[in-house]
């Protein structure tokens, strides 16, 4: 009886690793589907957040390198209903304040009025304004942080440190 498992989970193996890479080639990000739940222009005011913390210089800025969708991915998925909800009011009291400070909407303004908005929701009294201004730009730094272009051109990441050197004498 053993050698009929034995049969049968090695053929399964077998079979699992010849059809491994066609199943694996097929995904892209666009077969992955749509991830988020917000608006397509609450998404594009999360953007235009992210790049305000961190904004494009001569390296790109966060929006370019899509920590908003990296933020929402992390809300949607690692959080609870509480940070979910957090995101969906205090992108409208983004634009509630940016209305009370500056007299248009958050993507209207620029840099200067944007950066005052979000220091402003930083020491505001309302708990949801300063949850959702810690939990942006934390999520962003993280983001930012664990991009591909940020591990390879700023941090020099390698792989696989350090050189293989198969005939080298032992020393004795």
């Amino acid at each position: 009886m053993k050698r009929r498992s034995a049969i049968k989970n090695l053929s399964m193996a077998i079979g699992g690793l010849v059809s491994l890479p066609t199943w694996a080639s097929g995904w892209t990000s666009q077969s992955i589907g749509q991830f988020s739940t917000l608006a397509i222009n609450d998404e594009a005011l999360l953007a235009e957040i992210v790049e305000t913390i961190i904004p494009e210089t001569n390296t790109p800025g966060a929006k370019s390198l899509k920590v908003h969708q990296f933020a929402m991915r992390m809300i949607n998925d690692c959080y609870g209903e509480g940070a979910q909800n957090t995101l969906k009011q205090g992108l409208v009291l983004v634009n509630e304040l940016s209305q009370q400070i500056n007299n248009k909407t958050f993507l209207e303004s620029n840099v200067n009025q944007r950066t005052n908005v979000l220091l402003k929701m930083n020491t505001e009294a309302n708990p949801v304004a300063k949850q959702f201004a810690d939990m942006i730009k934390r999520l962003t730094i993280q983001g930012y942080t664990n991009s591909e272009y940020y591990m390879v051109n700023q941090l020099k990441f390698n792989m696989a440190p350090g050189y293989y050197h198969g005939c080298v004498p032992i020393p004795r």
